[in-house]
C-alpha cells in the first residue's frame, strides 16, 4: 500500500473468484498461511514494528486478500485500526527503496 505511515503489504491469492478463506482448498490455505508468516517475519526484521496487524476484511474489494500492516505505538492511528486514518504517499525514492528491500528479503529466501 502506498502509505508510508504504516508499512503495509497486501497478499492476493492467484485464484480467480476466491472471496473467502474457505474458497481455498486446504493446500492453498496452508500456502497462504505460510506466505503470511514469511512476510510477517520479514516485516519484523525490516521495519521492526511494535505489533503486526493481519487481516482479510475485503468489504470494498471482494477478491480474497490479506493485509499485513506494521504498527508502532506512536503511529497516527495507535492503538486503533488504520482504516480511515488517511495516508501519506511514499516519495518515488522511498517507494523504490521499500520495494527493493522487501523484494531482496523475499528473493534471499529462494522460495520459488
Amino acid at each position: 500500500m502506498d502509505n508510508k505511515r504504516f508499512p503495509w503489504v497486501v497478499l492476493v491469492p492467484r485464484l480467480e473468484d476466491a472471496v473467502e478463506w474457505i474458497d481455498l482448498d486446504r493446500a492453498q490455505q496452508h500456502q497462504l498461511s505460510d506466505e503470511i508468516a514469511v512476510v510477517s517475519h520479514i516485516f519484523k526484521a525490516l521495519v521492526t514494528p511494535d505489533k503486526l496487524n493481519i487481516g482479510a476484511l475485503g468489504n470494498m474489494v471482494p477478491q480474497l486478500h490479506v493485509h499485513v500492516i506494521a504498527r508502532y505505538k506512536g503511529d497516527p492511528a495507535w492503538p486503533n485500526p488504520v482504516w480511515g486514518t488517511g495516508g501519506e504517499a511514499y516519495s518515488a525514492e522511498e517507494a523504490r527503496r521499500f520495494i527493493y528491500d522487501l523484494k531482496s528479503a523475499l528473493d534471499s529466501l529462494q522460495l520459488a
